[in-house]
């Protein structure tokens, strides 16, 4: 999953992407609104967190410019304690969360997980897809009970094609969700890795759940 991380205070923003990039995520990190805005309607995030305060244009700013522009990536702000009428506003512009500063990032990492799971209609935190189970809060995958070893990327990858489980999903839309804007991996990283992949969740199952639809890209579930 890809997060774009909105916030002018340096230490604050770094630490909140170093964390989601431990964590799996793929993180476009800015410190300024009018950047902020112009990756935010340029990219598809799968979560926008946003600062309400920032140079250039302002968090609501930049809220407001993207769903008037179609941007449809759901957005966690952020605000100071004593911000109601921000929380408001913001909520009312679009916004699907917020956090008071200072927050745990325990429960910004919940926030952003729930928040994604939503986003693709998945509400609950174990993904199930026939008798694959991926568990997006422990980050563990299970097929007919088995425990599954899977890398960072083989996790993201599979994490993305579950939330999207039983549509046929692009190699141009994989790369825009699970690899940020400084990454220089080679092209073919993604067939490489959808490799990988299937030869760990299908190779000793009769039943195969990840497909391969030639010149459209990839779809899991059940039926080719």
């Amino acid at each position: 999953m890809r997060i774009l991380v909105a916030e002018d205070h340096p230490s604050l923003a770094r630490s909140v992407a170093n964390g989601l990039r431990e964590e799996g995520f793929a993180v476009d990190l800015t410190f300024d609104g009018n950047e902020a805005f112009h990756n935010a309607v340029d990219n598809p995030y799968d979560c926008v967190i946003l600062d309400i305060g920032m140079p250039g244009k302002t968090g609501l700013q930049v809220l407001e410019g993207m769903r008037q522009k179609g941007s449809k990536s759901p957005v966690l702000f952020l605000t100071a304690a004593d911000a109601v009428e921000d929380r408001v506003r913001g909520l009312n512009l679009g916004a699907d969360d917020y956090m008071v500063k200072p927050f745990a990032f325990s429960e910004l990492l919940a926030r952003v997980r729930a928040i994604i799971r939503r986003g693709h209609g998945k509400a609950a935190a174990p993904i199930v897809v026939a008798d694959l189970v991926i568990d997006t809060s422990a980050k563990t995958v299970t097929r007919d009970g088995r425990p599954i070893s899977l890398s960072a990327r083989e996790y993201a990858l599979l994490e993305y094609l579950a939330l999207r489980a039983g549509q046929v999903v692009s190699r141009t839309e994989i790369w825009d969700h699970i690899y940020d804007q400084n990454d220089e991996t080679v092209s073919n990283v993604v067939d490489v890795y959808v490799g990988y992949l299937r030869n760990k969740i299908d190779r000793d199952f009769d039943v195969k759940l990840l497909h391969t639809r030639r010149g459209m890209g990839y779809m899991l579930g059940t039926k080719e």
